[in-house]
């Protein structure tokens, strides 16, 4: 059996519901996956009992008590007398793949204490690959400690972040060294051969996130609403999700009369500024700030709503919009990245400029005025999730590559 360790920054977290069900429907692909993640998620993350039993089940390579440090402490020892040399070249790669700067020459310590533990690991449960999602320290941390301890090692590609700096900067040596990398989308498998290699393009190839249908709760009450049209929009409450210019548009539409509201799932450092806007758009009785809702709750949400709004101006491909039409409501979303492979703009959705607030006001307002029109897209938008946004499909596709 194939043995497959995937390793997260923080596992679990509500923002990363699709690496667990990636993981489910891989080990019911027959793959064998023990979850490993740098860090252990926050006390005051709300966990599922899904979740909760993935933290019981997960390796946490940061020391936070006296029992991680004395099992890093003997990982290291072990390694560095069984294999000295081994052990050094490993963490001469660890301060030659960095970004300038004492900061990260520093940081580089840690990735190696965390990959000399994770190898140990590996070493000690006949594990035959490490695989990451997102191309940050985590995967600097997966890379080191699968050559240490003769892995093989592959990645997941999502989005901007892993091609800015500083990750990518150090993406090109990591496509050099991974078996293969999966792109959630055409738009981040071309930012990928933009980076790396030609040679290495025979690695990259398209794996959409899924969506399970069988967990979903009731699709959307198709019934006329007696409280206006209502919208919703999903994500963390920060600078790169638009969140104001939303409220710009919601305060012009409300103005000309048009009868809606907003709920705003997600919570953040913005929430205050977010808040505060509300205020002086005077549209308290219009938007409502939800907070952070486990994954059951925010499928709940967006269910009972009409559309879903994403005003981001950077994403992958979000897993929100899939869910949103696979529940029955109509998406509206930014040309930005991988996102017009999914909502096809007149055809299963409706998509807008980014930061064209004058744009996206026009495309709600003609998802508000026509109800026809929203069950239009509803039904092309089921139909396309069916045919390609499925974790059956996916995960059919990673195991296989896995397996390879």
């Amino acid at each position: 059996m194939t043995r497959v360790a995937y390793l997260i920054s923080r596992y679990p977290a509500p923002s990363l519901t699709f690496v667990r069900r990636e993981i489910h429907a891989v080990r019911e692909q027959g793959i064998e996956v023990s979850t490993f993640s740098v860090r252990s998620p926050g006390s005051d993350e709300r966990r599922t009992d899904i979740d909760q039993q993935e933290k019981e089940n997960t390796v946490y390579l940061v020391a936070t008590n006296r029992r991680h440090v004395a099992a890093m402490a003997a990982a290291h020892l072990k390694e560095l007398v069984s294999n000295p040399l081994a052990y050094f070249r490993t963490l001469r790669w660890a301060h030659r793949h960095r970004v300038p700067g004492t900061r990260a020459f520093l940081w580089a310590f840690f990735y190696f204490a965390e990959a000399i533990l994770l190898a140990s690991e590996l070493k000690r449960r006949k594990i035959d690959r490490v695989h990451n999602h997102f191309a940050n320290p985590a995967a600097i941390v997966g890379m080191l400690a699968s050559a240490h301890a003769g892995a093989r090692w592959s990645l997941t590609l999502h989005g901007i972040s892993e091609f800015d700096y500083p990750a990518g900067l150090l993406l090109k040596e990591k496509l050099q060294h991974a078996e293969f990398a999966a792109c959630i989308s055409y738009f981040t498998m071309s930012q990928a051969m933009r980076i790396c290699d030609s040679r290495d393009w025979s690695k990259l190839f398209l794996c959409h996130c899924g969506i399970d249908l069988a967990a979903m709760p009731p699709g959307r009450d198709a019934s006329p609403s007696d409280g206006g049209t209502r919208i919703v929009c999903v994500g963390r409450l920060s600078a790169e999700k638009g969140h104001l210019g939303l409220l710009q548009v919601m305060s012009k539409l409300r103005d000309e009369g048009l009868d809606l509201s907003l709920s705003l799932v997600g919570d953040g450092p913005e929430r205050q500024t977010i808040e505060d806007r509300v205020r002086e758009l005077d549209l308290s009785d219009r938007v409502t700030l939800l907070g952070q809702l486990d994954e059951a709750h925010t499928l709940q949400t967006i269910s009972k709503h009409d559309i879903l709004v994403s005003a981001s101006f950077m994403e992958g491909l979000p897993v929100v919009l899939m869910e949103a039409m696979a529940l029955g409501v109509a998406a509206l979303a930014p040309r930005v990245a991988g996102v017009p492979e999914l909502v096809r703009h007149d055809a299963n959705g409706l998509l807008f400029c980014p930061a064209n607030w004058d744009d996206l006001a026009v495309q709600l307002r003609r998802l508000v005025v026509d109800p026809v029109l929203r069950q239009r897209f509803v039904e092309a938008g089921r139909t396309t999730i069916a045919d390609g946004f499925l974790i059956e499909q996916s995960a059919a596709l990673m195991a296989q590559r896995l397996r390879d």
